[in-house]
């Protein structure tokens, strides 16, 4: 059996870079966000990259990734997203980044995806990342599941396989660093990835020509959208860094810890 496999997935800052936070209580932001590089969200990336995968595996399945960011960031981020492997692209061109609410980034995914005329449920498989480097909310893949109507899903997958009888068997993490075995009889199904099970694909400077000859139209005819804001901000800034040192000699480490904790309570 082939698939439909769609990977719903953002931008991010590049982790490299110095972020800070101008603070307003509706629309809050970075400080010359417009100027940062970024990057493709690394959870998506894992499901991406998983994608690609099994889309080797089984002949005639089709790979499209469904991203919501500014439309020029985008555009940047997908000159080197083009070359890991072929995929088409749905672009929305929209606000990104870790100040969005989720339910509404949800709604457009999922509408974006529900629109698709050639959408073929009996063969849908719903990636993204568990969370996000943005928000961390871990919830905008399960909010587009039930939009679609999906109803299983799989959360923080480390490996999926399909059995001879073409079932799919999934790797989920659990308490205490253990996995659950679930299986799927088939599509559809949604998997949040977690951190996978392969590296990064090599860049392929002709997959990426052949992918923007698709990407690039697609860019050009992105639906500009607008998120509802329905959280109220009171405060954004950086963590306050708090350095305390006092050299000791030849205190018992229960002693040590014991002052450790009491300084964390205070």
């Amino acid at each position: 059996m082939n698939y439909q496999i769609i990977v719903c997935g953002g931008l991010a800052p590049d982790p490299l870079q110095t972020l800070e936070p101008v603070f307003d209580t509706v629309n809050p932001s970075l400080r010359n966000e417009l100027m940062l590089p970024f990057v493709f969200d690394p959870w998506a990336a894992h499901a991406l990259y998983e994608a690609g995968h099994l889309a080797k595996q089984r002949p005639g399945t089709t790979v499209r990734v469904v991203s919501l960011a500014p439309k020029a960031k985008l555009q940047q981020v997908m000159m080197t997203v083009a070359q890991k492997l072929p995929f088409e692209l749905v672009a929305l061109d929209g606000p990104g980044g870790g100040f969005t609410d989720a339910r509404a980034v949800a709604a457009a995914l999922a509408e974006a995806i529900a629109s698709m005329p050639d959408l073929d449920r009996a063969r849908l498989l719903l990636f993204g990342g568990w969370e996000s480097a943005t928000r961390g909310a871990g919830a905008v893949m399960q909010r587009v599941a039930e939009r679609l109507g999906i109803r299983e899903q799989f959360l923080a997958v480390d490996e999926l396989s399909v059995a001879e009888d073409g079932s799919l068997l999934i790797k989920e993490r659990i308490e205490g660093g253990r996995h659950q075995i679930s299986r799927c009889a088939g599509p559809p199904a949604m998997l949040a990835w977690a951190t996978g099970s392969l590296p990064e694909p090599p860049n392929h400077p002709q997959t990426g020509m052949a992918n923007m000859r698709v990407i690039l139209p697609a860019l050009q005819k992105a639906k500009t959208v607008t998120l509802a804001q329905t959280a109220e901000y009171l405060r954004a800034a950086l963590p306050a860094a708090v350095r305390q040192t006092r050299v000791v000699k030849d205190v018992p480490a229960a002693e040590i810890a014991r002052e450790l904790a009491e300084w964390i309570r205070q």
